[in-house]
């Protein structure tokens, strides 16, 4: 399952419906253009808290899923902490496939 889920992020990348980074991820979150936030589960206590607290403030959904290194190895590029996913149809696939205790849907404030 998992590899299917890291699978989907590379499609989603060629697509041109996936930013990586803290500072693009960021950047798009803040432009309300991502519908998903997928963060490393073994990204840093403030990286996560920064993008939890971003995500909750901007109504997104996020899920703490895979390493860093995993996350970066699926899209092709160097480890990354965070993930951000553009497209509602790739996010909903992602949030479906993921499922469980990883996805978190907060939608208190």
């Amino acid at each position: 399952m998992k590899n299917k889920i890291l699978s989907l992020l590379g499609l989603a990348l060629k697509s041109g419906n996936l930013v990586s980074g803290d500072d693009t991820t960021l950047k798009e979150l803040k432009k309300n253009k991502i519908k998903l936030v997928v963060i490393a589960q073994d990204a840093s206590d403030n990286t996560k808290k920064l993008f939890i607290d971003k995500s909750r403030f901007r109504n997104v959904e996020y899920a703490l899923f895979a390493t860093k290194e995993e996350l970066g190895k699926s899209i092709g590029k160097s480890s990354r902490a965070v993930i951000g996913i553009k497209d509602k149809n790739f996010a909903n696939k992602i949030k479906e496939l993921i499922g469980g205790e990883a996805f978190v849907k907060d939608k208190s404030l």
